[in-house]
């Protein structure tokens, strides 16, 4: 993120703000200047969206009486800033989260009797767009009002004190209560607790569940960045994915999450993946599965905020798979909407609990991998991938696919977390030295074939995320027709090269980057002689689950380079955790 701030009032009214440019760290160190003991008040850390990031754009805003921190936006703000200036308001950001306050606070002003959560309510009436809200204002110190609309929001509850966050591991090691607020939604929190209503106003019961989350997975755990540390967690946390969901010695897999019959998944003709970034990589990879194990299913992967604004057409017997780490992505969770609008079955692939996609699928496969905190994701993808195999198989056990097959699937999932975690262990000094000898080119291509297409494109987002080094995924077939241009001294370039049917072809791939003066590191399973300035000979027996291996290696490649580089590898520039808005 690249701003945040801190609004605090006391019993008296007097309000203390406090807003810094640049990581949270900064607004910490003026927080140790200004302890003021006050215990109401609303934070926020912000991805810019209106305006660059500074400190007059930070959050919270105050605009008169009234104190805002908003996720999200508010596509008709420059209508709603016209009216207000012709109010004789004056604006101090760029911000669109700035009109909103004043907008909340012209409503407030104008009331006979001033009543915070009706202004805030009116309010949103006026504001079309996204948002999740916290507001305050002096005049009623002892509450605040919170509401959301395609942003996430909940609430957190113990005796005497209410907390509010965007993101459930915000509070945890606070409470364990937790009431996650649904669209159009809006509250009043105070030291008794929470009142709910709905759009019109009605007062709604507020169910609060359990936080099943653990603050230690939270953690670092010794490691030097989260981001090293999840790539590490991922034999475990693919064998939390696959727990309970299969049976081995009978060859088979039990998913009770999707919810679909035998003679539905029969029937089933049609599989739409949606996802964005990370996700659509992973779906990617795993319709290459799906179309191995169910020949007569056609499966399209879509990238979310494209599809969201397309003329599709939707046959019958379809189902989406709806694939989010988070379960707040503001594009997918859109084409949900669309997809479920239009009478498709809608199966959730998340990994975030109690997350808004996990709310509004039809039913769902949870990936259980704990918290992701790092930036950039690498277990949530092998375990999207891994849940999405597990589901292809069992529509592939529907449709009487030979058990052969399915078996070689099972069994390669199986040895996979034990793998996994033989490529850490023994890979891990090797893939730092070639770090090293790559660290300093500015451009690299990475290709592959087959079901090494849709890592080579994940290999290339994890290097530019986090290492800022432009990085791009081809088909390796692709090379001639375009990309090849590129090769000079510049480049450097990625190679993944399995050793199955397809080597010859990709072998030649390799040759024709070499013969224009490449520098080509590869990644291969093959114990051939290989032409490249760089190899990593990666010892495996696994056929199908080979690229998943594959995938480990580029995400330690794209950590160790941007550690060379001096990047902040957790919190990368310019890019948020959770995206919630387009």
């Amino acid at each position: 993120y690249d701003s945040a701030g801190i609004a605090t009032l006391n019993g008296q009214g007097d309000i203390t703000l406090l807003r810094k440019k640049g990581k949270v760290a900064e607004l910490d160190l003026a927080i140790e200047k200004n302890e003021t003991g006050d215990a109401v008040g609303i934070g926020h850390t912000r991805w810019a969206t209106h305006g660059e990031p500074s400190e007059r754009n930070a959050h919270p805003h105050t605009v008169g009486d009234i104190t805002l921190v908003h996720n999200g936006i508010i596509e008709n703000y420059k209508d709603l800033k016209s009216v207000l200036e012709d109010r004789k308001y004056t604006f101090q950001s760029d911000t669109d989260s700035e009109v909103l306050a004043a907008l909340i606070d012209s409503i407030y002003q104008s009331q006979d009797e001033k009543e915070l959560l009706g202004a805030v309510a009116e309010a949103l009436d006026l504001a079309v767009g996204a948002y999740g809200i916290a507001v305050l204002t002096p005049k009623q110190p002892d509450q605040i009002i919170v509401a959301r609309k395609g942003s996430p929001l909940l609430l957190g509850v113990d005796e005497g004190e209410v907390y509010i966050g965007s993101d459930a591991s915000a509070i945890l090691g606070h409470t364990d209560q937790i009431i996650y607020l649904k669209d159009g939604e809006i509250g009043r929190c105070s030291r008794d607790g929470v009142e709910l209503f709905d759009i019109n106003a009605q007062p709604v019961e507020p169910i609060i569940e359990k936080l099943e989350m653990d603050l230690h997975a939270i953690q670092k755990k010794g490691y030097d960045h989260f981001l090293l540390k999840e790539i590490n967690e991922q034999a475990d946390t693919l064998r939390s994915t696959l727990a309970g969901r299969i049976n081995h010695s009978e060859g088979s897999v039990q998913l009770g999450g999707p919810g679909l019959s035998s003679d539905e998944l029969r029937d089933l003709k049609n599989i739409i993946i949606v996802g964005c970034g990370t996700a659509y990589y992973a779906g990617q990879l795993a319709s290459y599965y799906i179309e191995q194990l169910t020949t007569d299913v056609a499966i399209q992967v879509e990238i979310a905020s494209e599809l969201r604004y397309r003329s599709f057409n939707v046959s019958e017997h379809s189902v989406a798979l709806i694939v989010s780490q988070s379960g707040e992505t503001a594009d997918t969770l859109a084409c949900l909407q669309e997809l479920k609008r239009r009478g498709v079955r809608t199966i959730g692939v998340v990994n975030a609990v109690g997350s808004t996609i996990a709310r509004e699928v039809d039913s769902g496969i949870y990936l259980h991998v704990g918290a992701e905190i790092s930036v950039a994701s690498t277990k949530a993808f092998t375990s999207q991938v891994a849940a999405m195999v597990l589901f292809g198989i069992t529509i592939a056990q529907a449709k009487g696919t030979s058990p052969q097959l399915i078996q070689e699937f099972i069994d390669e999932i199986i040895q996979l977390p034990e793998q996994i975690s033989a490529v850490i262990k023994t890979h891990s000094g090797d893939i730092k030295q070639f770090a090293s000898k790559y660290k300093s080119y500015e451009h690299s291509l990475f290709v592959g074939r087959d079901t090494l297409f849709p890592v080579a494109l994940e290999g290339a987002l994890k290097l530019k995320e986090i290492s800022y080094i432009q990085a791009e995924g081809y088909a390796s077939g692709e090379l001639k027709h375009g990309p090849i241009a590129l090769i000079d001294d510049r480049f450097f370039e990625v190679a993944l090269l399995a050793d199955n049917w397809l080597y010859d072809k990709s072998a030649s791939n390799i040759a024709e980057v070499n013969s224009r003066g490449g520098h080509i590191l590869t990644v291969t399973n093959t114990t051939k002689e290989v032409d490249s300035e760089s190899l990593l000979r990666i010892d495996t027996k696994l056929e199908h689950m080979l690229p998943l291996l594959f995938n480990v290696t580029l995400q330690l490649f794209a950590y160790y380079v941007a550690l060379e580089r001096g990047n902040d590898v957790d919190q990368p520039r310019n890019l948020a955790k959770s995206v919630t808005v387009e």
